[in-house]
C-alpha cells in the first residue's frame, strides 16, 4: 500500500499542483463572494444559517420550532402593550414571551431640548467653523414650523404668506429678512418673532426679550381666535394655529429661564405646560424638559413623581425616561457601591434593583453610556432625534451628564454594570428582553441627522461571520500556493509530496498494523472486492 502511494505521488507533475491550487483558489473565491453578498444583504452567513437551521436539528433530532417556543415562553419580559400610537421603534415595551417579531418602523422625533440656532448653534459655528446642523435636520424643522405656524386661514394675508416661504428658505439671512418684512406689514405677526428669537438673537437674553414680546401678541391672537373658532373651518384652523404658537412661545420662554439659571420659574412654566392637551403637546414632550429642570434643582422626589406618571408601559419610552429612572435607583446605593465587595458577597436587593434599572436603560439605548462615561466625545445635539439611536443618546448625555456627576458614585456604578446588559440579550438580536428588538434602521437615520464630523455610534456592530473569514483565509492561502507553484514548480512539487507523505503516515501505520493482525487471505479477498 505504501508503494502504491509512493508511485502515485511520483507520477504527479508540477502542472497538476498548479491546476489543483488554482482550482481550489477559484472555488474558495467564489464561495467567499457569495458569502459576502449574502452577509451584506441579510446580515448573516449562509453556511452558518444552513448549519444552524437544517443540519444541526437533523443531527440532534430536535425540533427547532419547539426549542424556539420553549425559550420564548421561558424568558422574562414586560407585558405586551398595545400597538405603538407614535410608530417609533421601541415606543412601547414588549416581552420576549409574546413572541412578537415585528419591529416598528423608525420615526424621527423633535428634540425636546433643542437649542437656539442664533445664540447657540451659530456661536458654535463661529468658534469651530463647522456646521452643527445637517440640511436634513433643518428641513425637518422647516416642515414642523410650517405645520405648527401656518394654516389655511392665512390665505390673502401677506405677512403670513411671507412666513410660509420663510420657513422653507435654506439661507438663514433670507429667513431673517422675510421675518422682518412680515413684521413691517404686521407688527403682531408672532411666527416672525419666533423666527427672529430663534435665529437672529445672538444671546439667550436677546431671545427671551423677543419671545416676551411674542407672548403678548400670541395671547392677544389666541383670545381673538377663541371667540370666533366655531364660525367655520377656516376660523377653527386659525385658532388651532394660534394655540400652537402660544404653547410654543411659552415653552421657549421656559427654556430661556432654565438656561439663565431661573430654575424655579422654568419648572413652574413647564408644569403649567404639561397640563395642556392640544395635539402639539404630543410632539413637544415637555415632560422631558420638566425632568431635566427638576434634576438641576436636585428635586429627586418631584422627578420620581413625574416618572411615575410617564414611565408607563403603554406610553412611548425615551432615553430620558429610562436613564432618569436608573439614576434615581442608583442614587440610593451608588455612594456605597464597591465592585470588589459585590464580587465577593454579591449584590444587595437595592443594588440589584439599581443594576436592573441600568440594564433596562442600556437595552433601550445602548449608545448613552459611552457618552456619560466620556469614552466618546460630545457635540451639540441635533434638532431632531431618533429614539434608541445615537442622536437621542447624544442629546440625552449633552444635557444630563452633569446630573449623573452630581450623584456620588452613579457613574462608577454605571461603568461597572452597563456592559452586562448585552449578556442578557438573545443573539442574534431577533428578540428583545424588555423592549422590542433593537431596530436596524438607526444607523442610516442618525447619519442623516448628525453632522459629518461626528463619528456615529453603531449598534450592534456587524462582525464578519467565521465562515467568511475562514473562506477569505482559504482563498488567500490557495492563491499564494498557486502563485508559488507556478513560479517554483519543482520545489513546490517536492514540498507537496513531502506534505502528502506526512499526511498518509497515519493511514500507512494503521494498514501495517492490520496486515500484522488480520489474516492475509481476508485482506486479499477485500482487495478483490
Amino acid at each position: 500500500m505504501e508503494n502504491l502511494a509512493t508511485m502515485f505521488l511520483s507520477t504527479l507533475t508540477p502542472k497538476f499542483y498548479v491546476a489543483l491550487t488554482g482550482t481550489s483558489s477559484l472555488i474558495s473565491g467564489m464561495i467567499l463572494i457569495f458569502e459576502w453578498w449574502y452577509f451584506r444583504k441579510y446580515g448573516a452567513s449562509f453556511i452558518e444559517q444552513v448549519s444552524l437551521n437544517h443540519i444541526s436539528p437533523w443531527i440532534s433530532g430536535a425540533d427547532s420550532n419547539s426549542e424556539n417556543n420553549s425559550s420564548s415562553n421561558g424568558s422574562n419580559g414586560a407585558s405586551t402593550s398595545g400597538s405603538s400610537t407614535n410608530g417609533n421603534a421601541g415606543s412601547s415595551t414588549v416581552g420576549a414571551a409574546s413572541g412578537q417579531q415585528t419591529v416598528p418602523e423608525c420615526k424621527v422625533w423633535r428634540n425636546p431640548l433643542n437649542l437656539f440656532r442664533g445664540s447657540e448653534y451659530q456661536r458654535f459655528y463661529w468658534a469651530a467653523n463647522k456646521e452643527p446642523l445637517t440640511y436634513y435636520d433643518m428641513n425637518l424643522s422647516a416642515q414642523d414650523h410650517q405645520t405648527f405656524f401656518t394654516c389655511e386661514g392665512d390665505a390673502g394675508k401677506k405677512e403670513y404668506e411671507l412666513m410660509q416661504t420663510a420657513w422653507r428658505e435654506r439661507n438663514p439671512s433670507a429667513r431673517i429678512k422675510a421675518a422682518h418684512e412680515a413684521l413691517e406689514i404686521n407688527p403682531e405677526c408672532t411666527p416672525a418673532l419666533i423666527l427672529l428669537a430663534d435665529e437672529e438673537a445672538t444671546t439667550i437674553l436677546e431671545a427671551e426679550k423677543i419671545l416676551r414680546s411674542a407672548l403678548k401678541t400670541a395671547e392677544s391672537n389666541y383670545r381673538k381666535s377663541q371667540q370666533n373658532q366655531h364660525q367655520g373651518l377656516s376660523m377653527e384652523c386659525t385658532h388651532r394655529r394660534d394655540t400652537n404658537v402660544l404653547i410654543y412661545v411659552k415653552r421657549r420662554l421656559a427654556m430661556c429661564a432654565r438656561k439663565l439659571g431661573r430654575n424655579k420659574e422654568a419648572v413652574k412654566m413647564f408644569r403649567d405646560l404639561t397640563k395642556e392637551v392640544p395635539p402639539i403637546m404630543h410632539v413637544l414632550n415637555v415632560h422631558e424638559n420638566l425632568i431635566e429642570a427638576l434634576l438641576e434643582m436636585q428635586a429627586y422626589a418631584d422627578v420620581q413623581a413625574v416618572l411615575a406618571k410617564y414611565d408607563d408601559i403603554s406610553l412611548p419610552k425615551s432615553a430620558t425616561i429610562c436613564y432618569t429612572a436608573a439614576l434615581l435607583k442608583a442614587r440610593l446605593v451608588a455612594d456605597k457601591f464597591s465592585p470588589d465587595i459585590a464580587s465577593k458577597k454579591g449584590l444587595t436587593a437595592a443594588e440589584m434593583t439599581a443594576v436592573e434599572a441600568i440594564h433596562r436603560a442600556v437595552e433601550f439605548n445602548p449608545h448613552v453610556p459611552k457618552y456619560l462615561l466620556e469614552m466618546k466625545s460630545l457635540i451639540l445635539p441635533p434638532e431632531h432625534i431618533l429614539k434608541r439611536g445615537d442622536s437621542e443618546a447624544l442629546s440625552y448625555a449633552f444635557f444630563h451628564i452633569g446630573h449623573w456627576k452630581a450623584v456620588d458614585g452613579a457613574l462608577n456604578l454605571l461603568h461597572c454594570t452597563w456592559e452586562g446588559t448585552f449578556r442578557m440579550l438573545p443573539y442574534p438580536l431577533e428578540r428583545g428582553h424588555l423592549f422590542y428588538p433593537y431596530p436596524t434602521c438607526t444607523e442610516c437615520a442618525d447619519r442623516e441627522l448628525l453632522p459629518a464630523f461626528h463619528d456615529v455610534s453603531v449598534y450592534p456592530k456587524k462582525e464578519l461571520p467565521f465562515f467568511i473569514l475562514f473562506t477569505a483565509g482559504l482563498c488567500s492561502f490557495t492563491a499564494v500556493l498557486a502563485l508559488l507553484t507556478h513560479q517554483y514548480p519543482d520545489n513546490m512539487g517536492t514540498i507537496a509530496r513531502s506534505v502528502l507523505s506526512w499526511l498518509t503516515l497515519p493511514f500507512t501505520f494503521i494498514l501495517e498494523r492490520l496486515e500484522g493482525t488480520v489474516p492475509s487471505n481476508l485482506l486479499q479477498s477485500l482487495s478483490r472486492v
